[in-house]
């Protein structure tokens, strides 16, 4: 199963009864805005509430850690994603808010019938997807049956060492100014990991808010990977969440998925860990 799916092919299963819709807008706005209106039969995910475990300090795992297996297997219970579900994920930010998140987690639970909608909310409206508001009931399920994430995941220790080996790639998908070290919004320190090379994951995207094509994110991520085998790649954002764009750009290209620092930039910018800037 790809792990895309466009507007048009989701309006084509929407009658599926094991189809799982899930709205993951997230931020200040996202509950309000799902309240207000979400595609019908969606069900809402928090990307702070359920898609993280957030401690009082970020040094310790960064702003978004990963939430415990047993917690997200009760999630998935609640939300009635079983094994033969068809889910399909949403945001209003070309996947990069919180749905390319919650189809990284979903598919280390070990599912793999998971898509993120390409174009996301707006490509859904535009393809004239039912819409409503309010509370939707979800099919309950039993808790997933899972233990422990099955998609591998870097410490901040294996990190440091990764970004010194030349056998080894760890990719920075911030915005280059942030890599450069010329602004921080968020964290309390500007600048990169010694070593990372920065590929901005809004790269993944065509000027509609699509992804590129398979063929193109293939071409434009082989020529970065020069030969290293996936199990030799990192990724890594500011939290540990638009990440997860690129690790969903790299499978979308027949690539696989690359390993995942969770803690990134947030973690890593807390720790007295040497700090690179410039290009």
């Amino acid at each position: 199963m790809s792990p895309i799916i466009t507007a048009q092919e989701l309006a084509s299963i929407l009658k599926n009864e094991n189809l799982v819709l899930i709205d993951a807008r997230s931020g200040p706005n996202g509950s309000t805005k799902y309240e207000q209106e979400h595609l019908a039969g969606a069900l809402h995910v928090d990307l702070d509430k359920d898609l993280a475990d957030i401690k009082p300090d970020a040094a310790q795992g960064g702003r978004h850690p990963l939430p415990e297996p047993e917690k997200f297997a009760e999630l998935l219970g609640r939300l009635g994603i079983a094994h033969g579900s068809h889910v399909v994920v949403y945001d209003d930010m070309s996947g990069a808010n919180a749905a390319s998140r919650f189809w990284w987690v979903l598919r280390a639970s070990g599912h793999t019938q998971v898509q993120v909608l390409d174009g996301g909310y707006q490509a859904a409206i535009a393809a004239g997807i039912p819409v409503s508001s309010g509370e939707e009931h979800p099919k309950q399920a039993e808790p997933y049956p899972f233990k422990a994430w099955e998609l591998p995941t870097i410490s901040m220790e294996e990190v440091a060492k990764a970004a010194k080996d030349p056998n080894y790639l760890v990719v920075d998908v911030r915005d280059a100014a942030r890599y450069r070290g010329e602004t921080e919004p968020i964290d309390l320190v500007a600048g990169h990991i010694p070593g990372a090379t920065n590929i901005p994951f809004q790269q993944n995207l065509a000027a509609d808010g699509t992804f590129l094509s398979p063929e193109v994110l293939r071409e434009k991520y082989e020529a970065v990977l020069d030969g290293r085998d996936m199990d030799h790649v990192a990724v890594h954002c500011g939290s540990g969440v638009t990440a997860c764009h690129t690790a969903l750009a790299m499978d979308y290209a027949g690539l696989g998925i690359p390993t995942l620092y969770v803690g990134s930039w947030s973690e890593w910018s807390r720790n007295d860990r040497p700090i690179g800037t410039g290009a």
